[in-house]
């Protein structure tokens, strides 16, 4: 997969980030989700509101047929992004260049009867090969091997990053789920903040986090300085970053499945409010009545009955901030999610995504 033209590498190579780049959680999305099922549930006389604060995008029409078969086994295949969007109230986080890149990006499999998921993260900086896709505009973008992965969400949006995944996979996504770094703060700040116990000190000024070792309650703020950290933790890699995000979503969840929401009205609704708000879903999803019938389908999904992975991957030799593909353990894990099957720990036995000690440093409490 990996291409050492030189031409190639330099139209999916970016500049290095900003200090004030923010990293969005795609466990927002998931999250939003969960909380969408209080919107469907004794509120309808608000069902108009909620319904109009969800964006969607029309997937299927913009892929037409060309799309892998969806397997008829029960499983269910979602794409979930962060947008690096500086757009509107997004722009505090850097100027609005008037384009974006899908920040980080998660495949959510849900097994058949729904009971458990496993999750592969996809490091941003993967080089993958990356097929043609419409602009916004209707104009032709051109694929090419050696793209970074997430160059397939800045020329194509949605469509395209859905495409790309799909391409690299052999998986058909089913649905398609994105949040934004004010999404991801709202929901944290809704939910009431984000219990959370730290193994060892983490001082980063860039991401303007600092934390003692011990339990703390983050807020929003604080919540996305987590996991955007990369010089904080582990060895200041956005892989060692990828590890920490898996490690709070797994807190987030735990911590929500917790929250008595139907004993306090008003924050029943405010957490319904800020979730359809946070996310932009395929159209399949795009009301209240068919996200909270998704929700209720991964009520029963728990913190611990999720699995989570990142893409097996190398260094690239000719650039250490690119990462590509192990080729044979990632069919693994692709084969694995494609028969609905658990995930071998064979396939990121030697993957550089799941090395180091970064997920050991939170946990939630």
């Amino acid at each position: 997969m990996a291409d050492e033209s030189t031409a190639a590498r330099d139209e999916g190579r970016r500049r290095r980030p900003r200090s004030r780049r923010r990293k969005a959680l795609l466990v927002a999305a998931w999250t939003a989700v969960g909380l969408v099922v209080v919107g469907g549930s004794g509120l309808g006389y608000l069902y108009a509101k909620l319904n109009g604060n969800i964006s969607g995008v029309d997937i299927n029409a913009a892929l037409g047929g060309d799309r892998p078969a969806d397997p008829d086994n029960g499983s269910m295949d979602i794409l979930v992004l962060g947008s690096d969007s500086r757009a509107g109230s997004n722009g505090e986080y850097g100027k609005d260049e008037g384009s974006s890149r899908s920040d980080t990006a998660m495949i959510v499999h849900v097994y058949k009867g729904h009971k458990r998921a496993s999750v592969v993260s996809i490091p941003r900086d993967t080089l993958v090969t990356r097929p043609d896709c419409k602009t916004d505009k209707g104009s032709e973008a051109a694929g090419g091997r050696d793209q970074m992965f997430n160059t397939a969400y800045q020329v194509g949006g949605p469509a395209c990053a859905v495409k790309t995944v799909e391409a690299m996979s052999g998986i058909r996504m089913d649905h398609y789920l994105e949040v934004d770094f004010t999404g991801f703060k709202k929901l944290v700040d809704t939910l009431g903040g984000v219990d959370i116990t730290t193994s060892k000190r983490i001082d980063d000024d860039k991401s303007h986090l600092h934390l003692a070792p011990g339990p703390h309650t983050l807020g929003g703020e604080q919540a996305l300085g987590l996991v955007r950290t990369r010089h904080g933790v582990g060895d200041g890699s956005d892989l060692g970053r990828i590890q920490l995000q898996q490690a709070f979503i797994k807190a987030l969840i735990g911590q929500v499945e917790q929250v008595g929401l139907f004993s306090d009205p008003k924050k029943l609704y405010d957490l319904a409010d800020t979730a359809t708000s946070a996310l932009t879903t395929d159209s399949d999803l795009d009301s209240v009545r068919s996200l909270a019938g998704f929700a209720g389908g991964l009520k029963g999904i728990g913190a611990d009955h999720i699995d989570m992975v990142t893409l097996p991957v190398r260094y690239d030799p000719a650039d250490p901030n690119r990462v590509l593909p192990q080729d044979r353990q990632a069919r693994q894990v692709w084969d694995a999610l494609r028969a609905d099957r658990t995930i071998p720990a064979s396939a990121t036995k030697d993957s550089a995504g799941d090395k180091g000690d970064a997920k050991d440093v939170v946990a939630g409490r």
